[in-house]
């Protein structure tokens, strides 16, 4: 018969083997619900990540409508800019001699042309009016200039006796008198663009 061992307790009982087992479920839960939370926390990293993101990627397109709408006011609305870039493109890299020398020749064109409608006007000649329009509405939107093209191509219907939209038909009258403030108009557009391409070539 071999020799009993001292340390060797005795057999555990039921109601231990039942409280170890309750331990061990407890700790698996309790690794377990360490894991999930561990998880959690990666995803709320994660959407607070993307969210962070959406949010500057949202700032960022909100400024570029800003900026270009700061562009836009340089000139009131004066300038085509892409127009008015493609004229630059021809320059030089060191100077802009070549588009200043093209816009210079334009003020002269136009202010004669000015002075040619002043002079057509005292009959008037809706005709040569109408004309006039045309010729200078070509030049000034070869350079951008949206505000003078715009009111030439009126000059261009309400000589043919037609409305601004060249559609419906309109008496001398109303056409002279139409003529007469347009004109007035056009000068003042003429001036500011004059004054942001003196400027501008200025610099």
């Amino acid at each position: 018969m071999p020799p009993s061992n001292p340390t060797q307790g005795p057999p555990p009982t039921a109601e231990a083997q039942e409280e170890k087992a309750g331990s061990s479920s407890s700790a698996a839960k309790s690794s377990d619900q360490d894991k999930g939370n561990a998880s959690t926390s990666k995803v709320a990293e994660t959407k607070a990540g993307s969210t962070s993101q959406a949010t500057e990627t949202r700032a960022e397109s909100q400024n570029e409508p800003e900026a270009e709408e700061e562009e836009e006011e340089d000139d009131n609305g004066i300038i085509d800019h892409t127009t008015f870039d493609q004229l630059l493109e021809m320059d030089d890299e060191e100077d802009h001699e070549f588009s200043k020398s093209l816009v210079f020749n334009y003020f002269e064109q136009a202010e004669k042309t000015f002075g040619e409608m002043d002079e057509a006007m005292k009959t008037p000649d809706f005709a040569n009016l109408s004309r006039l329009g045309h010729f200078l509405k070509g030049s000034s939107a070869a350079l951008g200039l949206i505000k003078v093209r715009e009111s030439c191509e009126k000059l261009q219907y309400y000589g043919n006796r037609k409305d601004a939209s060249g559609i419906k038909d309109i008496t001398n009258d109303e056409a002279k008198d139409l003529i007469e403030n347009l004109l007035v108009t056009m000068m003042e557009e003429y001036n500011e663009a004059k004054t942001f391409l003196t400027g501008f070539y200025a610099e």
